[in-house]
């Protein structure tokens, strides 16, 4: 079993050197999964074999020197050299590796249960979402709230809240779903939603915003137009910069459900089809979104976020955002 372990161990190394090195795109639900499994028999066996062998060996050895003692005692000598203790901590010792396999299960399991069904972290790795979230953040996505769904394949079990506009939600990337992006909701199911002329509206009604002023950009390194915006319940803050065209009318790729949208030199109008949504950064002039590569299936969504929960470059940014 321990050359076994060791072979596990080795593979696991290797898995990782290539993801970390970019050789191949690593899968950390499939890993964590795959771990449990494998740890969890590990642990089952330890408790009902390896365990229970090694008791059973120190028991045999305690009732050797039992009687050993007596019959040197038969003998007339009471007074035995030999000391079983160490000997016996010895037999009953975990062996290492059983102390890295079914000695880990337990933590392994925690993480897996509360990364598939509860909470996960992400990092923002873009300035797509400022000013809401800046690049650094380190947020935590509610896994429960739209609904429960099996681990590694996506599949919704159990329905909870829909997902409604104005939310801010991570999602695998429809063009590669290996990629997690993470984008406000503008459109659900049924909606019409366009934005002509830097005028986003929904249904055919302006989404209300109002002029915050001028703000420093650490990421372009520039000042940019904040505003105000409130969609559906949501109030929150939007950045752009006037200088810059509004839309870009070649960027659009080819998506599934493209016939929905319309395109045009001052911007776009979209159809929601059922069972998708259309997504939107915050940063409306940096931000690679529906616009350009379509609506977000709903077996795509992961989860809603929720709180930044550190951000080693300005700690003072912990907390929840709308």
């Amino acid at each position: 079993m321990s050359a076994l372990t060791a072979v596990l161990y080795g593979a696991l190394i290797v898995y990782l050197g290539g993801w970390y090195l970019d050789l191949w795109f690593g899968n950390f639900a499939l890993l964590l999964l795959i771990l449990s499994v494998v740890t969890g028999l590990y642990w089952v066996a330890e408790k009902w074999r390896f365990k229970p062998r090694r008791e059973a060996a120190a028991r045999t050895l305690e009732a050797q020197d039992a009687a050993r003692r007596t019959e040197l005692s038969k003998l007339g000598i009471d007074k035995v050299d030999g000391d079983i203790a160490a000997a016996r901590e010895q037999l009953l010792r975990q062996p290492w590796w059983l102390d890295w396999t079914a000695g880990l299960f337990p933590v392994i399991i925690v993480v897996f249960v509360m990364r598939s069904f509860l909470f996960e972290p992400f990092k923002i790795p873009s300035g797509s979402m400022i000013p809401t979230l800046q690049v650094g953040d380190l947020i935590l996505v509610n896994k429960f709230h739209y609904g429960v769904r099996l681990p590694v394949i996506d599949k919704k079990i159990i329905a909870n809240h829909d997902v409604a506009r104005g939310d801010v939600v991570v999602f695998r990337y429809p063009v590669d779903p290996r990629l997690d992006y993470i984008k406000r909701v503008i459109g659900v199911p049924g909606d019409e939603v366009s934005y002509l002329n830097a005028q986003l509206k929904i249904n055919g009604q302006p989404v209300p915003t109002q002029a915050l002023g001028d703000a420093y950009d650490d990421e372009s390194m520039r000042y940019m137009a904040q505003f105000s915006e409130k969609i559906g319940p949501v109030e929150h803050s939007i950045q752009r910069r006037p200088q810059v065209l509004p839309f870009n009318v070649d960027a659009p790729r080819q998506f599934p459900f493209r016939e929905n949208c319309r395109y045009s030199i001052e911007g776009f109008v979209c159809k929601v089809p059922a069972g998708h949504y259309f997504m939107m950064g915050d940063n409306r002039d940096n931000s690679e979104d529906s616009r350009y590569w379509g609506f977000v299936p709903d077996e795509n969504i992961v989860g809603r976020a929720f709180f930044v929960w550190m951000n080693f470059r300005n700690p003072g940014r912990i907390g929840g955002f709308q």
